[in-house]
């Protein structure tokens, strides 16, 4: 099992990196399974609260 990576001991341009990565991962989610043509099932679930995550440590960060 892979370690989970934390959020809070990165920094902010690695935040805002990571957040254009899953955006885009999550685009082409969403495109492959218009075509059906998508495996891993859980996968735009799993995508969609990364950048949820990465934006919420953005947001508190901001707010400190």
């Amino acid at each position: 099992m892979a370690k989970k990576e934390s959020l809070t001991e990165k920094k902010v341009e690695e935040l805002k990196e990571m957040l254009v990565k899953s955006r885009e991962s999550l685009r082409d989610i969403r495109f492959a399974a218009a075509g059906a043509r998508t495996r891993d099932t859980s996968a735009h679930r799993n995508t969609r609260k990364q950048v949820a995550r990465i934006l919420t440590e953005l947001g508190a960060r901001k707010r400190a």
